[in-house]
C-alpha cells in the first residue's frame, strides 16, 4: 500500500493525499512536479528510475472500506534535498534513456 509520503524530498513543499501534484518512482520516492519534471529531469535521484502521478486515494469510504479513514497517508517526512552537482552527473548518464529502458 502506497505511503502517500506527506512532502516533497527535495524542496519539502506539502504534498497531502489529494494532491494533483504529486510524482512518485517505483519506490515511492515523492517529489512535487516542479522538481520532478523541472529540477530532477524525470530521473529520480535515489533509483534513476523515472516518475509517474501519484494516485489519490479516496477521501470517502465509497466501496470496501478502501479510503484514507482506513488507510490513512504516512505522516513520516523524508526531506533529503538533491545534491543537484552529483544529480547533473547521474542525469548525464542517463542521456536519452527513457524511464522504461534504464
Amino acid at each position: 500500500m502506497l505511503q502517500l509520503r506527506p512532502t516533497c524530498e527535495n524542496c519539502n513543499v506539502a504534498l497531502p493525499p489529494y494532491s494533483t501534484q504529486a510524482r512518485i518512482c517505483s519506490y515511492e520516492c515523492t517529489f512535487c512536479s516542479n522538481c520532478a519534471e523541472g529540477v530532477l529531469s524525470n530521473v529520480c535521484p535515489n533509483c534513476g528510475g523515472g516518475f509517474v502521478p501519484r494516485p489519490i486515494r479516496p477521501a470517502r469510504n465509497w466501496k470496501g472500506n478502501n479510503y484514507l479513514g482506513s488507510d490513512p497517508a504516512t505522516t513520516s517526512v523524508k526531506h533529503r534535498p538533491v545534491d543537484l552537482s552529483l544529480h547533473e552527473q547521474l542525469v548525464k548518464q542517463l542521456a536519452g534513456l527513457a524511464p522504461e529502458a534504464r
